[in-house]
């Protein structure tokens, strides 16, 4: 559809919009410069833009993201401040009754008729000194992906990785066990997975990351009740899923088949171990 002209024919006919041919307009967008009706104007922060450059500015805005395909979010890492809260909230809940541990840690005895352990297990911690590990890592870790990723990414990876986590533990401990899993470490080594395939594909140093894994990897052989499986298959799977998110920034379709894809993995993994019993 042609635009109407902006100005009628004939010389020193005034302006009119050109939204509307038959109002005479002399206030024009600050943006375009062209004349714009009363009806048409809309306040900006230096005089008035028209309706068309207000919906050119907001399917802008739509399609800004972060630099690694992600939607970005103002006020500052609300995803981290959550699963810390939770955290938080869930071990408190474990010094008041113990039913909470019973009914939501991740064992490979239990797991096949109560699955959503695999994940539940992640926001529980033993004593104080492990969550405060657990929670200053995740503030170290966690703001840093949340910005590249967008929250609802940076989300995906957090759960994957911990039901990665959880799934490496049944895979390497002997299906009888009913020794409990409970921790966020294996959300964290993904988190340390994922940042290192980021800023390589940013291209941006990875070596103190390199540095803080090898001092969390350290750990389970001072404590030695810290399970190393979850580790490794957290950190696995966070490598695997910011891999696909690296490579599948400008397609948001490929970003979630692509995720989808790591998360029937995963599954699978766990639901062939059952079978074979």
């Amino acid at each position: 559809m042609g635009e109407p002209a902006a100005y009628p024919m004939g010389a020193g006919a005034p302006p009119v919009c050109p939204r509307h041919p038959d109002r005479i307009a002399y206030v024009r967008c600050q943006r375009c410069h062209r004349p714009v009706c009363p009806e048409c104007q809309r306040p900006a922060a230096v005089g008035v833009q028209c309706v068309d450059c207000v919906a050119e500015a907001a399917r802008a805005d739509r399609r800004t993201t972060t630099v690694l395909g992600g939607r970005p979010s103002a006020g500052g890492p609300v995803v981290t401040m959550g699963l810390m809260g939770l955290c938080v909230a869930l071990w408190l809940a474990q010094q008041v009754s113990p039913r909470v541990f019973q009914d939501l840690a991740f064992a490979p005895g239990v797991g096949e008729d109560e699955p959503w352990r695999f994940l539940t297990s992640a926001f529980l911690h033993g004593p104080l000194v492990h969550i405060l590990f657990n929670m200053l890592a995740l503030w170290m870790l966690g703001p840093y992906a949340e910005a590249l990723l967008g929250r609802a990414r940076y989300l995906t990876l957090y759960l994957l990785s911990a039901l990665g986590g959880s799934v490496a533990y049944l895979l390497l401990t002997p299906l009888s066990s009913t020794s409990g899993l409970v921790g966020a470490s294996g959300a964290v080594f993904g988190l340390f997975g994922a940042i290192i395939v980021l800023n390589r594909a940013r291209g941006v140093g990875t070596q103190g990351i390199w540095v803080n894994l090898a001092i969390n990897a350290a750990l389970p052989l001072i404590y030695h009740q810290i399970a190393w499986q979850a580790h490794l298959g957290g950190f696995l799977t966070g490598l695997v899923t910011a891999f696909v998110l690296s490579r599948s920034r400008k397609s948001p379709a490929l970003a979630w088949g692509g995720t989808a894809a790591v998360t029937a993995l995963v599954v699978g993994l766990a639901v062939a171990r059952y079978v074979a019993g």
